[in-house]
């Protein structure tokens, strides 16, 4: 009987053998997969870091743009404030003296309103009425610079109040700060004003338009005059020159009273009508250097938390130095301004 070869059905074939070191693991280098990873990076095209948000980075543009921003944002609020904001400033200074004012005048009061001597600056003195310019229940201050008129008409501290024997100047604005002697030119003569002091209430009449550089006679000791000034220049800016004033001359109606003494035989040139305060410089340069000091940290705070955080933080505080800045700038302009 003849043995043949049987071939071995495909599923039955033998596996080569395998080593058991290389079942173990042992003697076989395997792939080194991070070196191979790091290969396969390099080939693939490197992606665009993504912009942080901030400020741009500095340089000659960017500082001069920034200068030019500033400075226009400086010149702009400046101009709200002059025009607009210090009205509002104004409006609330004159609720606050008109309450004191009215609680000195009250029966009760243990102090009686100023009426004489040396009065402090920005003490409330009187309240004047002219129903035809407009000007109803306005209380006067002491004093007549720029800054004491931004709270309201300002009485001319080397003069008698109203009311009391010889000439009484009271001083106010007629384009910034509220304007409250910006209607004055509407006064006409035989027109009535009124004015109640410490000393009483005070009527006058009016008796007309006093020139630029006009000089009145003195007037007798039992006799009265007030004379009301402002700016009259022609032109939104005519009224920056100090030559370009105007007052309204009216006479006491009856006898004036006694005028307590030791007043001020003169008062600084700054509170000369149509003068303005150098002395407001040196704080509007402090103002303007806390801005900018302001402004480089709003910048830095920018390239690190962000517009927003940066916005809520900043924005108060330049607010708040701007304000300042604006309110010493206006004692620069002439008090009658």
């Amino acid at each position: 009987m003849v043995i043949g070869d049987v071939s071995a059905p495909p599923e039955e074939v033998a596996a080569p053998e395998v080593p058991a070191e290389a079942e173990a693991g042992e003697g076989v280098d395997a792939p080194e997969e991070p070196e191979a990873q790091a290969q396969a990076d390099e080939t693939q095209p490197s992606r665009p870091a993504a912009p942080t948000e901030g400020p741009p980075r500095p340089s000659a543009l960017v500082i001069v743009l920034a200068f030019v921003l500033f400075a226009s944002v400086v010149v702009a609020f400046l101009g709200v404030f002059a025009f607009g904001l210090s009205g509002l400033q104004e409006h609330r200074s004159q609720q606050q003296l008109y309450a004191r004012f009215r609680g000195l005048l009250a029966p009760a009061s243990l102090v009686a309103p100023s009426t004489g001597g040396v009065i402090p600056a920005d003490t409330p003195v009187a309240l004047l009425n002219a129903p035809a310019a407009g000007i109803h229940d306005v209380v006067v201050v002491e004093g007549t610079s720029s800054g004491d008129l931004l709270q309201g008409p300002g009485h001319l501290a080397d003069t008698p109040l109203p009311g009391q024997g010889g000439e009484a100047v009271l001083v106010g604005k007629s384009t910034t700060a509220g304007a409250p002697f910006a209607d004055l030119a509407r006064l006409r003569k035989g027109d009535l004003l009124t004015v109640r002091t410490g000393q009483g209430l005070f009527r006058f009449t009016v008796e007309g338009l006093l020139a630029p550089g006009t000089h009145q006679p003195a007037i007798r000791a039992n006799r009265g005059r007030l004379v009301l000034v402002t700016s009259a220049g022609a032109g939104g800016v005519g009224g920056l020159e100090p030559s370009q004033t105007v007052g309204i001359e009216a006479t006491l109606k009856g006898k004036a009273v006694v005028a307590p003494p030791h007043r001020p035989e003169k008062v600084p040139l700054s509170d000369v009508p149509g003068q303005s305060d150098p002395a407001a410089w040196p704080f509007v340069g402090l103002w303007l250097g806390g801005l900018v000091v302001a402004s480089a940290a709003v910048w830095w705070l920018w390239a690190r938390l962000g517009i927003l955080r940066t916005w809520l933080i900043g924005a108060p505080v330049l607010l708040a130095l701007l304000w300042g800045l604006s309110n010493e700038a206006m004692r620069l302009l002439p008090n009658t301004y």
